[in-house]
């Protein structure tokens, strides 16, 4: 059955004609970057827009028939919904865009991407953290520059997980079924009309996969949802959650991620000229390429080179237990019989997921992703230095620097992660086109131009917006009776708006050392007791569940938040999600990361909280290590090599305490006789002149574009070298 976006409406906006068409623009997740269409669904029901966590598709459910009635004859609500539509509508059409300017031979050419999650929008939860918001900002600026990009990812049944804290500050993962009536999802249609479905096969095993699209501006994004009829109750789970399940699970999921996606592109009749796996997850999809060559009459090393001239390859992590391994024993279980359609043995299908340095039986997902990528790279300067050391394995015979592995440092799309308040800042002194030109280092200079009043009152202003938000969540829960007396002073009640307010979020991973700040509490404490320098801590982060010392983090956290002794200096706020993500890199005024060198790829909170306004103070690791220039922010100098994890940790604690004591305290607290902190003003906008253009995702993207996705220089020059790795 075909669903219209409108039959999932409770409201009939037929009744309305006029205003039928903010379906069209509820249904498309362009307006949650585009100030004009989300200040149309703001205006249509205020109270309605923040009860529904600024879902539009939900709102449009829940409007009453007499509200869009007044609407219909309001002159100025009017006026801004059609002109919404008219940007809408250009948008779309629009050819002018950098790439249609650029590459105008190539606009009709996809690009696929495959990630296994992907964060856009609270409405759309098929995302856990870092690596799928990445992956959402990319389909967002690919739109934006008009680069002819594809997705393809899961249709999660259940979203990621809400996460509880409990009294003892245990966290409490709870899962919910995702209402898809609720989303701006739809099913994904093949040209001749019909419902999108593939088969894959596990084994013996054959599992059906129905096919769902979300329209990212001018990008498709498709999904694919194994909750069907046709499938056994257990295998209609298999895309149930992100991350989920045991090691059998996830190689599913991986099958169906890879060699299904490029069967729903196949059955869409869409023919990417390049595919892009965004991780070691979806490395399967080139086997799947390899097949249908041979399948088609060309030899296995002819197709090998055929998609290695045309995949890219982007690995995120310097973690070993990021990359994903799998037991030989289980991958004959589902791939026995589909190397001989790959016109190989056992053996030689086993040697391309073989790591070299491993003589176990374990296949390797990012090796397999190696041998058939012409091109791969890391995603910060840093981390492609890391991952070249660590692969250097595949090509012993090369100097360390040789080895083929490049760099693109991660960005953000800006539209998305900029405040309202400082995006008119901007547009003031910058220009009404800075958004257009927010990769242009030289635009960036005119944010010297700000008077030091004017930009320290926005951001208090957005401190005291954070803080509401923090206090609205406590009422919440306490009206709902499942907050103690103490959960709420943990929560952030007694947040004070005048102290300085650093703030920690991320996944609570131990390499991220959320607990390095409390490393010696008696130091803390007069830190956070100063009667005329206050300073707190708002943290916030979910563990994966399966991960026990990274819920024991949260918990020590916790611990620290209820004592009397720290309360209402230290602060946890549960879920974290994109939309708490947005108050805390708005809101604070320092932001706080680290991780323990150099397990940090690169990171993007950082990135959206230096666009905001708001300085970092961070390890040299990830993406600071090329971001930090001395006047931007504040750096924790790396440690004598040689030290094991204890020693690293007493000196990072060290310096934290020192860098806090002596440098940020002080110069925040140092004011004019108008209270205004002219020498913090002067970092802030240091970090917003030098990280704004250098980590934006138009910069990230049009990298991608000009040395993977079009020239194929560096695709030709890696897939010769490469050959070496097979």
């Amino acid at each position: 059955m075909t669903v219209s976006p409108s039959s999932l409406l409770k409201t009939d906006l037929s009744q309305s004609p006029s205003l039928a068409r903010l379906q069209d623009l509820a249904s498309n997740l362009w307006w949650s970057w585009t100030p004009q269409a989300r200040q149309v669904f703001e205006a249509l029901d205020q109270t309605l827009w923040r009860h529904t966590q600024h879902n539009p598709i939900k709102q449009l459910q829940e409007v009453k028939p007499e509200r869009l009635a007044k609407l219909e004859n309001d002159i100025v609500f009017v006026r801004h919904y059609t002109a919404a539509l008219k940007a809408f509508d250009e948008y779309l059409a629009a050819t002018d865009h950098w790439f249609g300017r650029h590459y105008p031979h190539l606009v009709n050419s996809p690009i696929a991407y495959f990630s296994a999650e992907f964060g856009l929008h609270n409405s759309v939860p098929i995302y856990s953290g870092g690596l799928g918001i990445l992956a959402g900002d990319h389909l967002k600026e690919a739109s934006d520059l008009g680069i002819p990009l594809v997705g393809v990812s899961f249709m999660y049944s259940q979203s990621y997980f809400r996460q509880i804290v409990g009294p003892d500050g245990w966290q409490e993962a709870v899962y919910e079924s995702f209402n898809l009536e609720e989303s701006p999802i739809q099913p994904a249609l093949t040209p001749s009309g019909t419902p999108c479905r593939i088969q894959v096969e596990l084994g013996a095993r054959p599992i059906v996969c129905r096919v769902w699209q979300i329209r990212v501006g001018r990008i498709l994004l498709f999904l694919l949802d194994t909750n069907v009829p046709e499938n056994t109750p257990a295998d209609r789970t298999l895309s149930g959650r992100l991350y989920g399940g045991d090691l059998t699970t996830r190689l599913a999921q991986e099958i169906l991620l890879g060699i299904g996606g490029v069967r729903v592109l196949r059955a869409l009749e869409i023919h990417p000229r390049m595919w892009h796996a965004n991780e070691g997850h979806a490395a399967f999809l080139n086997l799947e390429r390899i097949r249908e060559m041979v399948q088609q009459g060309i030899s296995f090393e002819e197709a090998l080179e055929a998609v290695r001239q045309s995949s890219h390859f982007t690995t995120h992590t310097p973690v070993p237990a990021g990359h994903d391994v799998f037991p030989v024993s289980l991958i004959d279980q589902h791939f026995s019989g589909y190397w001989e359609q790959m016109g190989l043995t056992r053996e030689g299908f086993y040697n391309l997921g073989k790591h070299p340095n491993d003589s176990t039986d374990q296949f390797h997902m990012t090796p397999l992703a190696i041998r058939l990528s012409g091109s791969i790279n890391g995603v910060s300067l840093e981390h492609g230095h890391v991952s070249r050391r660590m692969w250097h394995c595949f090509w012993p015979e090369f100097p360390e620097e040789r080895v083929p592995i490049h760099s693109i440092t991660n960005g953000i799309h800006v539209p998305t992660w900029i405040a309202s308040e400082m995006a008119h800042l901007y547009c003031k002194y910058l220009g009404a086109n800075w958004l257009n030109e927010s990769d242009d280092t030289a635009l960036w200079h005119r944010i010297l131009d700000i008077p030091d009043q004017e930009l320290w009152e926005v951001h208090q202003y957005l401190k005291r917006k954070l803080l509401s938000f923090v206090r609205q969540r406590i009422q919440s829960g306490w009206m709902e009776g499942r907050l103690q007396a103490h959960q709420v002073i943990a929560g952030g009640a007694l947040l004070e708006p005048y102290a300085l307010t650093i703030g920690f979020g991320r996944r609570f991973a131990t390499y991220k050392r959320a607990n390095l700040l409390f490393h010696n509490p008696d130091r803390l404490r007069k830190l956070l007791h100063n009667r005329w320098q206050p300073v707190q801590f708002i943290f916030a982060g979910k563990a994966h569940p399966a991960d026990e010392p990274g819920q024991r983090l949260i918990q020590e956290v916790y611990h620290f938040a209820k004592n009397p002794e720290f309360g209402g200096h230290i602060t946890f706020l549960e879920n974290y999600d994109m939309h708490v993500a947005k108050f805390l890199v708005q809101g604070v005024d320092v932001w706080l990361n680290n991780p323990r060198p150099p397990l940090e790829a690169s990171g993007t909170s950082g990135q959206k909280a230096a666009l905001n306004g708001i300085p970092n103070l961070s390890v040299l690791d990830g993406w600071w290590k090329e971001g930090y220039d001395g006047a931007n922010g504040w750096a924790l100098p790396l440690g004598p090599e040689g030290l094991d994890d204890q020693a690293k940790d007493d000196h990072d604690a060290e310096a934290l305490y020192r860098i806090l004591e002596q440098e940020v305290v002080p110069l925040f607290y140092t004011r004019d006789p108008d209270g205004i902190p002219h020498g913090w003003v002067t970092i802030v906008k240091n970090a917003i002149r030098t990280n704004a253009p250098r980590f934006s995702a138009r910069r990230m993207l049009k990298e991608y574009a000009e040395r993977f996705y079009v020239t194929g220089s560096s695709v030709e020059e890696s897939g010769r070298t490469l050959e070496q790795a097979s």
